[in-house]
This record gives C-alpha cells, sequence and structure tokens, in this order.
C-alpha cells in the first residue's frame, strides 16, 4: 500500500539513505530540512522523482501536511555540529518532537523517533540494555544534546499514554557509512577523512575508548523494521552493532584499508566523552527480527569508495 510519508531531517546523513529505501519501497516521501547538517547533494538525485517532495523547513516551528507516517530524524548528531549553537539544539529536540507529535495526534500518522544511545550517558552498565537509564550530566558541553533527546523520549511516551499517538522509539548508536558529513568530528569520518589526505590522525585521550560501529544500510533496515512494528510495541529498541572495537583498532583498520602512511597523534579526551559504548540487542533480534548484517571491513571498504569520490 503506497503511503505518504514524512522525514524530517531527510537531507542528512540518515534522512537520504532512508528517503531512497522508502521511494524505492514505492512510498510517497515529503522531506524536510532546515539545511543546517542536511546537504541538498544528498537527495539531488531524488528530485526528479515525483513521488518526492523536499520543503525547507524548521521544525521548531508548526507543521501542517496530511501524512500517514512520520519519521523525526531532525536533529544535528555530532558535537561539532549540535555545539555550535547549543540553545538551538535543544530546542529542535524537544520542540521538535512537540510540533511532530502534535502532527500525529492531527493526522493520526504513525510516528518514529530516532533517539540515540548518548541517552545512555558515559554509562555505569556495559552493554547498554534498554532498561538502563543513563548517567547524563544535565549541565554538561553535550548535554544539548543527550537531555534534549531524553526529554524528545518523555514526550514521546506522554503523547502515547495522554493522546493514544502510534508511537516507535528506536535508541541509534554510532552509524557510519556514505553521506557523512566530512567535517563532523566523528571518529569514522574523522579517520578516514585524515587517512586519505595523508594527515596525522587525531586519537583523544589513550584510544582504548570502546565504540560499536553500525553500517548505514543495517540501520536504515532496523528503522523501517520498528515503523512496521506490531501496534502497541513502542520501543525504546537499541539498533546498532554489538560488535565492539577500541578507537585504536578502528584507526589500525582504517590505515591498512586506505594504505596511508599517516601516524597517530594523541589529544586529551573532552568533557563527558563516555568511554564505553556497546547495545545490547536481543530486543531488537526478537521484536523485529533484525541485526547487523555487514562487517566492519566490509562499510569501511564501501564508505572510504565514497570519501575517495567526494574528496
Amino acid at each position: 500500500m503506497k503511503k505518504r510519508i514524512l522525514i524530517t531531517g531527510g537531507a542528512g546523513f540518515l534522512g537520504s539513505h532512508l528517503c531512497e529505501r522508502l521511494l524505492a519501497a514505492g512510498h510517497e516521501v515529503i522531506c524536510l530540512d532546515n539545511f543546517f547538517t542536511g546537504a541538498k547533494e544528498n537527495i539531488v538525485h531524488l528530485l526528479s522523482n515525483p513521488y518526492f517532495e523536499l520543503l525547507r523547513h524548521d521544525v521548531t516551528l508548526p507543521l501542517y501536511v496530511e501524512v500517514d507516517e512520520i519519521y523525526n530524524l531532525a536533529c544535528p548528531a555530532s558535537p561539532i555540529h549540535y555545539q555550535f549553537d547549543p540553545v538551538q539544539t535543544t530546542k529542535t529536540s524537544v520542540m521538535g518532537a512537540i510540533n511532530m507529535l502534535g502532527l500525529a495526534k492531527r493526522t493520526k500518522a504513525k510516528i518514529l523517533q530516532a533517539s540515540t544511545s548518548e541517552v545512555y550517558g558515559d554509562p555505569e552498565i556495559h552493554p547498554q540494555p534498554e532498561s538502563y537509564r543513563g548517567a547524563v550530566n544535565p549541565i554538561g558541553i553535550r548535554a544539548c544534546y543527550d537531555e534534549g533527546k531524553r526529554c524528545a523520549e518523555t514526550l514521546f511516551f506522554d503523547y502515547y499514554r495522554q493522546h493514544r499517538v502510534n508511537i516507535k522509539v528506536v535508541r541509534i548508536f554510532n552509524t557510519y557509512g556514505p553521506r557523512m558529513h566530512p567535517n563532523d568530528g566523528r571518529v569514522v569520518s574523522n579517520f578516514i577523512v585524515q587517512a586519505l589526505k595523508g594527515e596525522d590522525i587525531t586519537i583523544y585521550g589513550d584510544g582504548k575508548q570502546t565504540r560499536s560501529f553500525c553500517y548505514v544500510d543495517d540501520l536504515i533496515e532496523g528503522i523501517i523494521k520498528m515503523m512496521d512494528s506490531r501496534d502497541g510495541f513502542t520501543g525504546p529498541v537499541n539498533l546498532g552493532n554489538p560488535g565492539e572495537f577500541t578507537i585504536l583498532e578502528l584507526a589500525h583498520k582504517i590505515l591498512a584499508l586506505t594504505g596511508s602512511k599517516s601516524k597517530l597523534v594523541f589529544k586529551p579526551l573532552p568533557q563527558d566523552d563516555p568511554l564505553q559504548r556497546q547495545p545490547v540487542i536481543d530486543l531488537a533480534r526478537q521484536e523485529l527480527q533484525w541485526e547487523p548484517q555487514i562487517s566492519l571491513e566490509e562499510g569501511l571498504q564501501k564508505t572510504i569508495a565514497y570519501f575517495r569520490s567526494i574528496l
């Protein structure tokens, strides 16, 4: 059945991949973006599709459209971008959630919130299950994003309980792949760009902190499966790759795959930077029959090929 689907943040890294997938599945897609971190290059190839519509709009302002489903992805997601204008970051998460939930309530649309593993803060429990409530510094430099996303989850569940809005919440762990912003300060894009340019590879801290890296195609599959999951199953659900790697392991893999002669340089760890990140994905396996299929090596090769093509 052809649905009319709104994707906020649709010109971003994840949003543009989601637009493609939903158009390929035969739906009508409205892509909303204010282009703070999204880029027209990410969706320019979709503009000729008669079922694709682009709206330049900020989610902190009300929106009136008729839709069947809403994917709420709008929010700068890398520290460099969300710390550039922290007040606007909080507004995007909180006002954006209120506006999109209001739209879902009025149109009786199903709505999915792209939440984040950052709701767990610097975790005291490892790996992180959905039941863990997190250890977030509410006044730190990352709080605009972490607490903004936590408040958005609160709003989603209150709209569900109070107004019976049909909600779905996913917590997204580190994701990488083509169309990542080359200057977003995230570890995969940073390392690849530095390696390809022959620059020093910057490691914050001792490089022993761990991350779990999920390739974008796997993640988009999980998001769509969550939207299509049974009624009454709200989540939150962790979506990410449970494979755990140290930052040093990642750097060495990228050096090997790019054939780069870059050297590693070490810098101090930024405030509140989490030391461990690894999802428990039992719930996604059980409810969505989902787990990542693409290995880090294979995903990195595709991502490196993309960065070679744009650099």
